[in-house]
């Protein structure tokens, strides 16, 4: 599974920068619609475009490993377990 750390990231700028950061910004910058980065925020394992991890990437001066890391299944918290947590 793929997790992305699209809220670091996003938290890191807006205080470098001093200001508020909102995923409306990024797309629009971008050219990744709203409801992708927000399925990227929110839902687990998202798959997406590289095109996108490209264009993120540059928006936000970093790495893909800063972007993305890799997490093999049998490491990841399973889906029922996260939703019996509440």
């Amino acid at each position: 599974m793929i997790r992305y750390h699209l809220q670091s990231l996003v938290a890191e700028k807006q205080f470098r920068e001093g200001r508020r950061i909102t995923l409306i910004e990024i797309a629009r910058e971008t050219g990744i619609s709203r409801v992708t980065l927000s399925k990227m925020v929110n839902v687990r394992g998202y798959p997406t475009l590289t095109d996108h991890l490209d264009k993120l990437c540059r928006y936000f001066g970093c790495s893909l490993d800063q972007l993305a890391e890799y997490i093999p299944d049998e490491e990841a918290p399973s889906e029922t377990a996260s939703s019996n947590a509440v």
